[in-house]
């Protein structure tokens, strides 16, 4: 995240830097307004910090700037001569929020946290968004027996709002199928809204599903409806269920039995018709025994289960699914250059990463033209990532032998995401944030990796 600081005074512009330089933030700062000024009207910083009085032009104009080159730039003003005035004045023009000097080290370290859960969260709504329009033309492609028996289940409940659970590891397309449920139901002209509970970080799960009020926390400077008021009449779609926080899950239940529930900070109950898919990717009976999910939500989900197989035991399907994403990508030329044994690799390698893998797989082959990739692949020579700091899956992952002995698939798999996350955050320096970047997550679903492996746990 890259934060601008405007601050005349040199202790305090000194002292905001270095704390968030050691939160791993890129920091620039200045120290009069007229170069505030075009710094921030250049639309390259996350967050903007001004002090509302500076030598030339001042935090106001700034604010002013920094919103009008991008709105979505974050603005906080800072001042040591507090109004009530000035401070309705920055909210208006949009300010995140309005503190007074002297500064608590503290209290700024953790509206800084929430600032970045918040800018987070609306990236992540951004790539759900781009996501939901690029499955506008996305269907379920598989002929396979499992996937006939699915999709009848899917045609028969789909006309009703009975809740669907729908289970099946990552990449295996949870999120196509709960969009096909919307689209063969009755309200498939109204939203569908998808939400993925490990992408959000813990602390705002609450006010993003359920919204909140006005002053409810720092930083709510107005009313926000969360993902089930905007999902009213239509369905929403909780992806990674099993990351739900078990202290919010008793809330869920309600809305399940009753579609009612309450923002955070507010009195009123808010009443909706929505229809609620959600989905799993490890055995929620487990979490169960666990104490880890609540049972009573386990059997409210579990109405309607349904389970996506993976890519490996469905084989027959792959060449139906390239054959697809090499259209989707404008690439359709290249099938004909396409032989058996093309084909035969692909169906040889057991996809880890199920069908998601296989279209990126895809992707790969038309960017470089190199369809010997498919071969790699069931040699076991097929690499994660480009360079010499690359990630490879080595034969267990290709084309093992008979007398090769592995743990079990979800061990397996298990041990390999560790594997990986351990490389990210020995490469960062153990930064969360630089980790998060090397392997293009969400921070806050590394944080909710880090969580899950003994390894890593605070």
């Amino acid at each position: 995240m890259k934060v601008l600081i405007i601050e005349d005074e040199r202790i305090t512009r000194i002292t905001l830097a270095n704390l968030l330089k050691k939160e791993g933030y890129e920091v620039e700062s200045v120290s009069d307004g007229d170069k505030g000024l075009k710094k921030a009207g250049s639309g390259t910083y996350d967050v903007v910090i001004t002090d509302l009085r500076l030598p030339g032009k001042g935090g106001i104009e700034i604010l002013k700037a920094a919103k009008d080159s991008s709105e979505n730039s974050v603005v906080i003003v800072i001042t040591a001569f507090a109004s009530v005035e000035t401070a309705v004045a920055a909210l208006k023009l949009g300010a995140y929020d309005y503190i007074t000097k002297p500064l608590s080290p503290e209290k700024f370290i953790s509206l800084m946290n929430n600032v970045h859960d918040y800018i987070e969260v609306r990236v992540e709504n951004k790539k759900l968004k781009k996501r939901l329009e690029r499955m506008e033309n996305k269907s379920v492609i598989g002929s396979s027996p499992s996937m006939r028996k699915l999709l009848e289940t899917v045609r028969n409940v789909a006309g009703h709002d009975y809740t669907v659970l729908i289970q099946g590891e990552s990449g295996t397309g949870k999120e196509v199928i709960a969009h096909t449920l919307h689209q063969q139901s009755d309200r498939r002209d109204q939203p569908f809204i998808a939400v993925n509970c490990a992408a959000i970080p813990e602390s705002l799960i609450e006010s993003e599903l359920f919204g909140h009020e006005k002053g409810a926390f720092s930083g709510a400077i107005q009313q926000h409806n969360g993902y089930f008021e905007r999902a009213h009449k239509g369905t929403i779609f909780i992806d990674d269920i099993d990351d739900f926080p078990l202290n919010l899950q008793v809330k869920l239940l309600r809305v399940l039995q009753e579609r009612q529930f309450v923002r955070v900070g507010g009195m009123e109950t808010i009443s909706v018709d929505v229809r609620v898919i959600c989905a799993t990717k490890v055995n929620l009976e487990q979490l169960v025994r666990e104490n880890r999910f609540r049972e009573d939500l386990y059997y409210r989900l579990h109405i309607i289960p349904l389970h996506l197989p993976p890519l490996r035991d469905r084989r027959e399907d792959i060449p139906a699914l390239v054959s697809h994403f090499f259209k989707k990508l404008g690439a359709g030329d290249m099938l004909t250059h396409l032989d058996r044994t093309f084909y035969d690799n692909l169906m040889t390698y057991g996809w880890p990463g199920n069908v998601r893998q296989l279209e990126n797989t895809v992707e790969r082959i038309v960017a470089t033209s190199d369809t010997g990739i498919a071969a790699s692949l069931a040699s076991g020579g097929y690499s994660l990532a480009g360079g010499s700091d690359s990630l490879t899956y080595g034969t267990a992952q290709g084309n093992p032998s008979a007398n090769d002995q592995y743990p079990p698939y979800e061990a397996f798999i298990q041990e390999k995401e560790e594997e990986i996350i351990g490389w990210a955050l020995e490469k960062a320096g153990h930064n969360i944030t630089r980790a998060a970047e090397l392997l293009d997550l969400p921070r806050g679903t590394l944080r909710s990796k880090l969580k899950k492996l003994d390894r890593f746990r605070d």
